[in-house]
């Protein structure tokens, strides 16, 4: 009974325990804003979107398109920011009496950059007819430039209607889109200088006297209408505020080296009573800001000293295989509570991509190969794949893979196959010369034996003749006489023959004179 009690007890402990991965997931930041992105500028990865892709009215943050297209004229070298520019008759178009102004006035005269301070930092519409006549020698033709470069960076729902932002139904664009513009505009310092101007003092013009200019965004202004708000780490960029598009803000914000680019689109603005409002846009935005900085850090999701994968090796002197490693560490910006085993690798080895083997030497730190970091499907991060050792050749196997190379070539094999043909019949005719050598040399052996023999017998014969003890026809056996005789010849002539000096050993042997080589090739 205990032990049943005792495991009700853990099994209870699992469920309920705040250690449970279910309990530990990093909960969603609370927005009240119609459509956000929080991205992280160094990779551009979102790390939090709430529908990022609606469709939604810009307002004032327009004015971040109409001030990059001026500040990408001037690095062009097309205009400088020092060009006096003078406010024509068109200087009211498409405009509201009680829209956000800097008091510029038909034939007044300023220099470009102070009418993009006065766009950027004032929120001047009349600034924008300005800047847009200017750069676009009228202002339908730069609408027409802000269209075609919202299309360059890959805005996909956005169209402009005006420079300024002001509402119109066709003047449009969504959350996602204007992150790629702010993500374009932040990348120039200029851009970076001007939106993150709290205050700026701009000097008298031709018909104006010094104006105070102080930012509409109370994350970097203090003193800003929009009081309450200042959040240290933030850095530019535009505020916007319409009836239709709610309260809008696009910002930075840089801490412990993580670097944030948020867009927050149809803020509400709560009334607090008294006259005091909150406003969502930047209460939603610092929220946003806090989260990621809590809940986020970079974590290495691939160390450089990690052993990938060990890859076979032909000819090394002392190895059969040498290990990979990544080239360089790899870091992304991650939930703190991460689990970095959901994370997928793609792994390509050169060697076994080609079909090649590969061979010693290898040097380390020699790339071998590359490596994919995969976050639910999409990559995080690449690197190289290097050798983590040294493996130096070794001369055997060396020698005997260039003695294969040349085996292996055509021409080389047809002459080692004709030298082996050679060499198979040379043994041939060695062995025949042999046999037939062989084959004489026991007929000449006959032949000396029978030479041997007749001789024994004559002297035999010659021994009798010459100690008298054989005459004419008498005492002589019949068959001793007929085998000396075999040619019909009398006994007196066989006793001259015998009479007369053996010299047959001094004679040469003519069958031992036979060229037996001349008689095989004759066969």
């Amino acid at each position: 009974m205990k032990k049943f009690k005792f495991i009700i007890a853990i099994i209870f402990v699992l469920l309920f325990s705040p250690l449970s991965p279910e309990a530990s997931a990093l909960e969603d930041p609370a927005v009240g804003a119609n459509a956000v992105i929080l991205l992280e500028t160094e990779t551009g990865d979102v790390i939090y979107s709430k529908n990022p892709d609606d469709r939604a009215y810009p307002a004032s943050l327009t004015k971040i398109m109409t001030v990059l297209l001026a500040v990408e004229a001037c690095e062009s070298g097309q205009v400088t920011l020092y060009d006096e520019v003078t406010a024509s008759e068109n200087i009211g178009y498409n405009l509201i009496e009680d829209g956000s102004s800097a008091g510029i006035v038909p034939g007044e005269t300023m220099s470009l950059e102070n009418l993009m301070y006065c766009a950027m930092v004032a929120s001047a519409n009349e600034a924008c007819n300005v800047i847009a006549e200017y750069i676009g020698g009228t202002i339908p033709n730069f609408i027409d430039m802000m269209n075609a470069r919202a299309k360059e960076l890959g805005c996909k729902d956005t169209h402009f209607s005006n420079a300024h932002g002001l509402h119109d139904d066709n003047h449009y664009t969504t959350a996602r889109d204007m992150c790629l513009i702010a993500q374009a505009a932040i990348s120039h310092s200029l851009f970076m200088d001007i939106c993150n101007t709290a205050v700026k003092e701009i000097p008298a013009t031709n018909v104006s006297n010094p104006r105070t200019l102080s930012n509409t965004n109370g994350l970097i202004n203090k003193d800003s209408y929009y009081t309450g708000y200042y959040y240290e780490h933030a850095r530019g960029v535009k505020t916007g505020y319409t009836s239709n598009a709610g309260y809008c803000l696009i910002s930075t914000a840089s801490k412990d080296d993580i670097h944030l680019l948020c867009v927050v689109m149809g803020g509400v603005a709560t009334d607090k009573g008294g006259g005091l409002f909150d406003f969502g846009n930047f209460l939603d935005t610092i929220n946003l800001y806090e989260w990621a900085f809590s809940n986020f850090s970079y974590q290495d999701v691939l160390k450089s000293n990690e052993l990938i994968a060990e890859v076979p090796l032909e000819m090394g002197s002392d190895a059969d295989s040498v290990g990979l490693r990544p080239q360089r560490t790899i870091t992304h910006l991650l939930p703190n509570d991460m689990d970095m085993d959901t994370l997928q690798r793609e792994i390509v080895i050169y060697s076994q991509h080609d079909g090649t083997p590969l061979k010693a030497p290898v040097e380390a730190g020699s790339i071998l190969g590359e490596i994919k970091v995969l976050k639910d499907g999409r990559v995080i991060g690449s690197t190289h794949l290097v050798a983590a050792t040294s493996v130096s050749l070794s001369k055997t196997f060396y020698i005997k893979s260039e003695i294969a190379k040349v085996m292996d070539n055509t021409y080389v094999k047809l002459i080692f196959w004709a030298l082996v043909l050679l060499f198979c019949g040379y043994i041939a005719l060695v062995i025949r010369y042999r046999i037939l050598r062989k084959r004489h040399l026991r007929s000449l052996e006959a032949a000396r034996l029978a030479r041997d023999r007749a001789r024994a017998e004559s002297e035999a014969l010659r021994s009798s003749v010459t100690a008298g003890s054989l005459s004419r026809n008498n005492g002589q056996p019949a068959e001793t006489f007929q085998k000396i005789n075999r040619n019909g010849r009398s006994f007196s002539e066989l006793v001259d023959d015998l009479k007369q000096p053996d010299n047959s050993g001094d004679k040469p042997d003519k069958a031992a004179e036979r060229d037996y080589f001349e008689e095989f090739f004759r066969r």
